[in-house]
Order: C-alpha cells, then structure tokens, then sequence
C-alpha cells in the first residue's frame, strides 16, 4: 500500500517533491514569455494594415450622402438618455439623497 502512494499519476515512483512539481516550475518559468509576446508579428501586421485602410479607404472612395435628418437624432436621444441615467439616484428613492446629505 505505502507503494501506491508514493507513486505519482504517470505511475513511477515519486522522488522529493515529484514529476508535478517540475511541471509546475516550469510552467511558470514559461508565464513570463507568454505575456511578453502578446503582441505577434501577424497581430501587428493586422493592425498596421487596418489602420492603413482606415486613413486611405475615406480618400479613394466617393462620399456618401447626409443621412436622414431624424437618424441624426439617435445619438441625441441615447445622450439624453444616458445623462438621465446618470443622475438619477441608484436606488430610485429621492429622499434618501435629501436625508443623508443632512
């Protein structure tokens, strides 16, 4: 029985600290690479093509015609919105903005 437990998952024999425990360095020996290389050479190509489109597709194509003026009004109406929202208090009753501030 003492046998079975000294043995570790991959079934050989466990030593000081086990097969686990070296997997476990080493994966975070390994961490830091991960987060340095965040950023790949295909990832920073992708963005420098995107950002070229962006400043040359506006040049090269025709403009487009004024939207309808009651779709300007969209934005308006979620600002108005959203500044309502904000003001308003989180729980809904008025009085205890009034009672706390006293």
């Amino acid at each position: 029985m003492t046998e079975s437990r000294e043995t570790t998952r991959s079934g050989s024999p466990s030593a000081d600290g086990g097969e686990e425990g070296e997997v476990a360095a080493a994966r975070r020996r390994r961490e830091p690479e991960a987060s340095a290389a965040y950023f790949t050479a295909g990832l920073t190509a992708l963005f420098a093509c995107l950002a070229a489109l962006l400043v040359f597709l506006p040049l090269v194509l025709p403009p487009l015609p004024p939207p309808p003026s009651l779709l300007l009004l969209v934005p308006v109406g979620l600002m108005a919105v959203l500044l309502a929202l904000a003001f308003l208090p989180a729980d809904g009753r008025r009085s205890s903005i009034a009672s706390s501030c006293v």
